[in-house]
């Protein structure tokens, strides 16, 4: 939904009816009314909602008369994508920067302030029941209105999971019977990383700890991709779990650790080979370039999965300019 598929001077008053449906009702001014542009997402992802939205600079207080009003008692965890975001909540207050984590608690009163940037703020929230949530609201209470580093550890984790589901689900990549668990994993991801803030990491239910490090394993995968000595042994020496431990946690999954490994490499060498901004790098090099050192083992390996070597699959996918690069990197 965008504000700009209406006239100027309904923008502002739409955009406040949509964040006091889809999140809370507040009071809020902004110097852009005349002309307010925002577009708002909302995903219902079964028991959690994600929300994606940009604004211009503005104000947001919601009092306690608002919270005894109505309260749909949720947390929201966001991540700012873009511009700085302040916000105070109950003692805390705190100025945020894009890649920060921000929790937010609709059973109290708060203030947020969308600061003047370059361009639109953004952001992407995760908005969560808080009877779903296995940490009491006294120990969350010292993370509201805080900065909660977006970058590292269970908080990157979180931080890559919701981008990447809002990014799938802005281009329509989601099927219904997805919905509930793409929604499932983000609530677990949520609590780990709040967990990993208050050392509550014992709350959690095992089911939400076997998530989360299956979602660190997937990040750490991911990262090193590149990395030849990249196996499931090295994986589970990691993450201090057994070889054995690492197997069972992907035994229901459609791959084994190992072949879901050689599928990423594949994939992301074959994403090179068809992109024509890289038709001058030699095949071997782009093989080499995610994990396969040696040009026979990557011939062998992508000819298994796509049925033709990768040296012809650039050939039918760029056409006749990557047959003359291919001929001239064999000649070298």
């Amino acid at each position: 939904m965008s504000s700009e598929d209406l006239p100027a001077a309904d923008r502002f008053p739409w955009w406040c009816e949509q964040m006091a449906q889809d999140i809370v009702p507040s009071m809020v001014s902004s110097p852009h009314v005349g002309d307010f542009r925002s577009t708002v997402t909302v995903a219902e992802l079964g028991r959690v909602l994600l929300t994606t939205i940009d604004y211009p600079e503005l104000r947001s207080v919601r009092s306690s008369a608002m919270v005894r009003r109505s309260d749909p008692e949720r947390y929201g965890l966001s991540l700012i994508l873009a511009n700085d975001l302040y916000m105070a909540q109950r003692d805390n207050e705190a100025r945020l920067h894009p890649g920060n984590l921000l929790l937010h608690d609709t059973s109290q009163p708060m203030d947020t302030r969308a600061l003047p940037g370059t361009g639109r703020g953004e952001m992407v929230m995760l908005q969560v029941p808080r009877s779903t949530l296995p940490l009491r609201p006294e120990r969350l209470n010292p993370l509201l209105a805080q900065v909660i580093p977006g970058g590292t550890g269970m908080s990157a984790v979180f931080a890559r999971y919701i981008v990447s589901v809002a990014g799938v689900i802005g281009r329509g990549e989601v099927g219904e019977r997805e919905v509930e668990r793409l929604g499932e994993v983000a609530l677990d991801l949520a609590a780990a990383t709040l967990a990993s803030y208050i050392d509550a990491e014992d709350r959690l239910s095992p089911e939400t700890r076997r998530q989360a490090l299956l979602a660190r394993i997937e990040a750490f995968v991911e990262l090193n991709l590149a990395d030849p000595e990249l196996t499931p042994a090295t994986i589970a020496a990691h993450h201090h779990i057994s070889l054995g431990y690492l197997h069972r946690l992907f035994q229901h999954r459609e791959r084994t650790v190992a072949a879901w490994i050689r599928h990423l490499r594949i994939e992301r060498a074959r994403a090179d080979l068809a992109d024509p901004r890289l038709r001058h790098h030699p095949v071997h090099a782009l093989g080499a370039r995610w994990g396969f050192p040696h040009a026979a083992d990557f011939n062998r390996a992508f000819r298994a999965a796509h049925g033709v070597p990768p040296g012809d699959y650039r050939r039918q996918t760029l056409g006749a300019g990557a047959a003359a690069v291919d001929v001239a990197s064999m000649n070298r």
